[in-house]
């Protein structure tokens, strides 16, 4: 490990000498990308380079506490020579988790789709406070959120609603909340105050960009139609909605929000590059995954991961067995400390495997 830190650590130099090279200024697509490799390794150099000054402490209190008689110096050189030591095992641990291999798209925009399941009613009103959720909860990262396509309710809820989260590692944060969303509680409409369980299946797609994935235009049918939808809005009166059929795979995109046609077509191009986009991501991991057993990854969209009970104003994520019993913090957008243990978990899991492989 320590061979290929050094090597690490030669590259990041040299990586410097080229960003400050008036030569690579003037490139700008070759300094951007240089830069950005550097960004990438800095955090994992600067480790290193911390882990090495914990070392250098440590041989030079040894050698200083075999010749040095005076009793506070000695006192001072063994507190040093404790807390370098100290240092070492968190360093490494460090330094193992920002050497494992990182996810393509943990910098991309996401787009998630969540869609009511058993439940009927109660699952789109769930689906509407699940959106709330993650709305609020990219509000707190000061990221925006656009909704690309809904189906809404004549109740205030969601059959299926489509949204993208713009900003600098959403994908990261949101990743492992794909799959199946279990909702237990007492429904508006229940007057024997009877508890239901609905479920709601959520997707998180990355963002796929037109250079990442070619669609042949050859490929779609676009159909156009009239938009409908509860409380007679203006954008039923046009044939403004847009319905996208991808012919080689099946797959289908309906956007009607906006009144104007072009803008409904722009929209469900973007789910549709991404649904394909993660089409060819979910084959890559069932690959990997068939040679790893044990992966925390993101959710299998049958798979389901967590349960959020309102009578016990708990909320548990099936997967790491995480329980939370500040379900309305949660729900309010306070997600920070399930993911944290999700990432944390699945860290673990990579460094099992890396392990593993070592061996």
């Amino acid at each position: 490990m320590f061979e290929k830190l050094a090597f690490i650590e030669d590259k990041n130099r040299e990586l410097e000498k080229q960003i400050a090279d008036p030569a690579v200024i003037a490139d700008t697509e070759k300094w951007q990308a240089l830069c950005k490799e550097h960004a990438d390794l800095t955090p994992l150099v600067a480790k290193y380079r911390e882990y090495r000054q914990a070392l250098d402490t440590i041989e030079e209190s040894k050698e200083l506490l075999k010749s040095e008689s005076d009793k506070e110096f000695r006192e001072m050189l063994e507190e040093e020579l404790k807390a370098a030591q100290a240092k070492l095992e968190p360093l490494e641990n460090e330094m193992k988790i920002l050497m494992l291999p990182k996810d393509p798209n943990d910098e991309k925009n996401v787009i998630i789709e969540i869609r009511g399941g058993a439940g009927g009613d109660e699952a789109a009103l769930f689906a509407a406070d699940l959106f709330r959720m993650y709305s609020m909860y990219a509000e707190t990262h000061r990221w925006k959120v656009e909704v690309l396509s809904s189906n809404a309710t004549d109740i205030g809820g969601y059959k299926e609603i489509s949204f993208m989260v713009e900003g600098k590692g959403a994908y990261s944060r949101l990743k492992f909340e794909s799959g199946v969303h279990r909702v237990q509680r007492v429904p508006d409409t229940e007057s024997a105050g009877r508890i239901h369980t609905s479920t709601v299946t959520v997707a998180v797609l990355p963002e796929a960009e037109e250079v990442e994935l070619e669609i042949n235009p050859n490929d779609l049918r676009i159909d156009v139609f009239r938009a409908g939808g509860p409380g007679g809005q203006c954008v039923n009166t046009t044939d403004s909605a847009v319905r996208i059929t991808h012919i080689p795979t099946g797959l289908v995109v309906s956007c009607q929000d906006e009144k104007s046609q072009l803008k409904n077509k722009e929209k469900g191009m973007k789910i549709l590059r991404s649904r394909l986009y993660d089409m060819l991501e979910q084959q890559k991991n069932e690959e990997i995954a068939r040679e790893r057993k044990s992966q925390v990854g993101r959710g299998n969209r049958n798979e389901r991961i967590r349960t959020y009970n309102f009578p016990q104003s708990r909320m548990t994520d099936h997967r790491i067995n995480f329980t939370s019993h500040r379900l309305e913090d949660v729900m309010n957008g306070a997600l920070d400390e399930v993911i944290d243990a999700l990432i944390t978990a699945d860290q673990s899991e990579k460094l099992k495997y890396s392990a593993e492989e070592e061996a």
